[in-house]
């Protein structure tokens, strides 16, 4: 079994001192690339027959710096957020920079990578790139309710309740009966009125 090597890594639990980890799974790739070594992450994916080493091989393919396995819609779906977020988290900004780079090629295969990229970054409190991102997913596919949602809470929290409004409205014109928007609208016109 490998263990953390006493690095504090974030592996998505409260206290990783006693996460144990086996050899040739999922966890030992990505333990690998906590530690730089994308050529055991390349090794151990490869092994693996699942939906997730799938879509590892598509990130090592990316940190690598070129793409030679693409991925699927689902695959970018599903994993995109996750890993963009654990190596956000663990603080490896070269590989954050090339999973971002990468964005341009997603988006032709699904349309709202972009959203979940500002859904990271939002989440992790870096605002100004959740901006650039939900205004890059909106040139792409503005009708998206969640999107028009997620962009409302950011002018909420800036306190541009004219933005704040305007995209609480849009979200709503998409999905009337959305409860978190009407939520939201009553919060914005209890502040701003």
């Amino acid at each position: 079994m490998l263990n953390l090597n006493g690095n504090k890594f974030y592996f998505f639990y409260d206290d990783d001192s006693s996460v144990k980890i086996k050899p040739d799974t999922i966890e030992h790739g990505y333990l690998a690339i906590l530690n730089d070594e994308i050529g055991v992450a390349e090794l151990v994916f490869s092994k693996i027959d699942s939906p997730r080493a799938k879509w590892a091989c598509v990130l090592i393919s990316v940190l690598n710096g070129y793409m030679k396995v693409f991925p699927t819609y689902f695959q970018i779906r599903n994993f995109f957020e996750i890993d963009l977020d654990f190596l956000l988290k663990n603080e490896k900004i070269n590989y954050v920079e090339q999973l971002l780079g990468a964005l341009e090629i997603f988006s032709s295969i699904n349309q709202e990578v972009y959203k979940y990229a500002a859904r990271v970054m939002y989440a992790n409190k870096l605002y100004s790139a959740a901006l650039k991102y939900m205004n890059k997913s909106k040139q792409i596919y503005y009708n998206d309710a969640e999107l028009h949602f997620m962009l409302a809470k950011y002018y909420l929290r800036v306190n541009d309740y004219e933005n704040a409004l305007f995209y609480t409205n849009e979200c709503l014109k998409l999905i009337p009966d959305y409860y978190p928007a009407h939520l939201l609208k009553q919060k914005i016109e209890e502040s701003w009125f």
